[in-house]
């Protein structure tokens, strides 16, 4: 990260380190030629290039909660806590596009397999889809909750949808599910919750779908991914690291 001690630029990321909000790591993901890209709690989003060389993004206003490179690899979309979504050229790294419409933090972001359109939900509750231009410029698509219908998504980890309507416990008002994730084969979707559980459901998820529930985490868990024969869970105040193996 850097070595700079500064401050989050707004509002303050939630944390349960004493360390400067620029060595603070909230989101990462890797770069279609092997880069390390990490946004810190300072709201900078880091590009560690495979030859020790780099550079920094500095556009956003406050923290960044998800980062998702598009499936062909042109393209970085960085949301973050001051309500934008802003895309990047991964070839110049040099920002190409912004998206405004959430009216809160952007929570998670999910890619089309064709790269032509983006979903994404906020703390607000709002899922929002966006057009992507060949530039990279977005354009938000009122309509595109019926326009997706027949559309091929890279990923499934959006919070809302016809795909996981049934996640939500009946009483509950959602804040609780902390990160949802569907694997590649797209038959399973996976939830990590506040009440420490790995959660497993048949994709689709309607409601009144019951779920295979998994407790190893003493706090709530953070995040879930798929990968391979395996799910890996990270819990919050416990920090740990879970793997899952399928029997």
């Amino acid at each position: 990260m850097s070595s700079r001690s500064a401050k989050a630029k707004k509002g303050g990321a939630s944390s349960i380190t004493h360390q400067p909000a620029s060595k603070c790591a909230r989101a990462c993901t890797v770069g279609p030629k092997g880069e390390g890209i990490i946004a810190a709690n300072d709201g900078c989003v880091h590009v560690h290039n495979t030859d020790g060389t780099g550079c920094k993004l500095e556009e956003a206003e406050e923290w960044i909660e998800v980062m998702k490179v598009s499936p062909d690899g042109k393209w970085l979309a960085v949301g973050s806590h001051d309500n934008f979504i802003r895309m990047y050229d991964t070839a110049a790294w040099k920002m190409c596009g912004t998206a405004k419409g959430h009216s809160s933090a952007i929570e998670t972001m999910d890619w089309s397999a064709d790269c032509k359109y983006m979903r994404s939900t906020c703390l607000a509750y709002e899922l929002l889809f966006w057009n992507i231009g060949e530039d990279g410029a977005m354009a938000q698509d009122p309509s595109g909750a019926s326009n997706t219908t027949a559309v091929e998504w890279a990923s499934k980890s959006v919070k809302f949808g016809w795909h996981c309507d049934g996640i939500f416990p009946r009483g509950t008002d959602g804040t609780h599910i902390n990160r949802v994730i569907g694997n590649p084969e797209g038959t399973l979707i996976a939830t990590g919750d506040d009440w420490c559980n790995l959660r497993l459901f048949r994709d689709p998820v309607r409601k009144g779908g019951k779920p295979r529930t998994f407790r190893g985490h003493s706090e709530f868990v953070t995040n879930v991914i798929f990968q391979g024969e395996r799910i890996f869970s990270v819990g919050g105040y416990d920090q740990t690291l879970m793997q899952w193996k399928k029997c």
